[in-house]
């Protein structure tokens, strides 16, 4: 019997032996198995309104939008979840997955109520310029309050993981790279080259210098702005000559072609960038850094965040129904394709994940719609100043009172209620009553005794409280109603409202385990960061409160 069970216990010690074995030598297994994209690419171009994927869809070729439209994950009602959409905000949220209300970027710019002064969102004076002699490379992250998809990248992997961000905005490379990345670069208007700061490293890396040396911008600036189609195929837009677009290039029309001739020298870097060669340049920039970066060549996933600026600034100036910004999307799409066909030649045909999006859209021109008689106007932001100060005066003895009015918000002096022993509630109460009275064009008043009881949410119920930052915000927020801006445009477009025409933009993710499937179902801008985090197993951003959209 003896003999029994000690042979019984010795087999049970081999099969146990046996199992362990395997699963030890299985872990590394698993390990090798943990798929992941070779190269994750976010694409953002700049003001781009969802109707142009579809309003220009028959002048685009297959390679570009149509190829990410059809083989991948297109979704057809993605908004924006919170006020005040503009550049920033929006780079800041899509690789934050969250709101202003937790990553704390609330503007372009901003007043900071300690130093009592407006503060550039990514401008930092202890950091100094790398690759020109001015202030523009003075920048950094450090607004950022949280982290980004592309910081929990490099969290994920021990730094092991590449992240490259470019654009030819500042905030547009600085703010997707997040707080660790390998290289943030952008574009110089000053000199026609791409430079850094010494946030990220002392000196210009020998790719980006040689790029410098090749001088795009002024090979760029030789040439004439033409249009890509035949003149008829515009013609679903209004007329090319008019009065709803400036005279940008000083040649005495606003119709095709255009050049640079007769805009000053010292203008004529930035002017570059009111054009389609704005996008070609960057997109040089950014083949050259897949290929010297080694962009998905590695054993870690890397991460490439690309921003195309110019046709917010084409939109700015020429508006959303005009020759130069269909030109912009026609060129632009011919540019995507070369990027794709980039990323297959380095990467490899799904190997790279790729999303596509939007930091906001734009309202058609204000003097256009007015002339097929929609309401729209315009609050005078200086009027309205002065009127709050006047208002001020009057009730609580001076002006000193307001210390500050930009983003649609008010700003109380605290020092000046304090001195005065005023009730800041009823400061705040006043204004609010003073506003409804006499500003009908203002379609909801907040004071931030309202604000700082909500929380942000992912949705749309409560577009303001999402905008709104506990610590950097004003006292008093506002909307104004449908069709109207701060000020208003009789030439060109812009932008900010919490409404559909600013809201409503294009989301396609494509690529790397993505299915080809087109989905109306409401998401957000906030759902892209997650979707990346989930799709390559890491954890989403610190303040993240958006999901994943992508099953898999």
């Amino acid at each position: 019997m003896f003999n029994y069970f000690s042979g019984l216990i010795m087999k049970v010690q081999k099969i146990l032996l046996v199992i362990f074995l395997i699963v030890i030598f299985s872990l590394p297994i698993f390990s090798q198995n943990l798929e992941r994209p070779k190269l994750v690419v976010g694409i953002i171009v700049d003001q781009m309104r969802y109707e142009y994927l579809y309003r220009f869809y028959q002048f685009y070729g297959n390679d570009g939008f149509k190829r990410l439209m059809n083989e991948g994950s297109n979704f057809t009602f993605a908004h924006f979840n919170y006020e005040l959409t503009s550049t920033a905000l929006g780079h800041a949220s899509i690789y934050t997955g969250t709101t202003p209300f937790y990553h704390g970027i609330i503007g372009n710019s901003w007043y900071d109520r300690s130093l009592k002064k407006s503060v550039n969102c990514v401008k930092d004076q202890n950091e100094q310029s790398v690759g020109c002699d001015n202030d523009n490379g003075q920048r950094s992250p450090r607004r950022l309050l949280s982290t980004t998809i592309t910081d929990q990248l490099k969290l994920s992997t021990n730094g092991r993981s590449k992240v490259i961000s470019v654009s030819i905005k500042d905030r547009a490379a600085i703010l997707p790279g997040g707080h660790m990345p390998d290289g943030a670069y952008w574009y110089d208007g000053k000199t026609g080259n791409f430079i850094t700061s010494t946030y990220y490293r002392s000196e210009l890396p020998k790719w980006v210098k040689d790029f410098n040396n090749k001088k795009y911008s002024d090979l760029y600036l030789t040439k004439k702005w033409e249009l890509s189609l035949p003149e008829s195929d515009y013609q679903i837009n209004p007329p090319d000559e008019s009065p709803y677009e400036p005279d940008l290039f000083n040649e005495g029309k606003t119709s095709f072609p255009h050049s640079f001739e007769k805009v000053e020298h010292k203008d004529r870097y930035y002017r570059l960038l009111t054009t389609p060669f704005g996008n070609q340049i960057l997109l040089d920039l950014t083949k050259s850094a897949l290929i010297n970066e080694n962009l998905g060549k590695g054993n870690e996933t890397d991460f490439l965040a690309i921003s195309f600026s110019s046709p917010d600034m084409i939109g700015h100036e020429f508006g959303t129904h005009s020759y130069e910004m269909m030109d912009n999307f026609i060129k632009l799409d011919r540019q995507i394709a070369d990027l794709l066909n980039a990323l297959d030649s380095q990467v490899g045909k799904g190997n790279y994940l790729l999303f596509l999006t939007t930091d906001h859209a734009a309202i058609e021109t204000q003097s256009y719609l007015r002339d097929k008689g929609v309401p729209v106007g315009g609050l005078n932001n200086k009027a309205f100043s002065d009127s709050i100060k006047a208002f001020a005066r009057r009730t609580f003895g001076s002006s000193e009172l307001i210390a500050n009015h930009s983003n649609r918000q008010i700003f109380l002096n605290y020092d000046f209620i304090k001195d005065k022993k005023l009730n800041l509630r009823t400061v705040q109460n006043e204004m609010v009553d003073y506003m409804r009275e006499n500003f009908p064009q203002m379609t909801s008043i907040f004071t931030r005794d309202y604000l700082q009881t909500q929380v942000a949410s992912r949705d749309q119920k409560n577009l303001t409280v999402n905008g709104f930052n506990p610590t950097y915000s004003g006292d008093i927020a506002y909307d104004l109603q449908p069709g109207y801006l701060p000020e208003y445009k009789k030439t060109g477009t812009s932008h900010g409202t919490i409404f559909s025409y600013d809201t409503h933009i294009p989301l396609i993710f494509y690529g790397w385990k993505i299915p080809a499937q087109t989905i109306n179902t409401p998401v957000y801008i906030i759902d892209i960061a997650p979707t990346v985090a989930d799709l390559l197993k890491i954890t989403e951003p610190s303040a993240s409160i958006g999901i994943p959209i992508i099953k898999h």
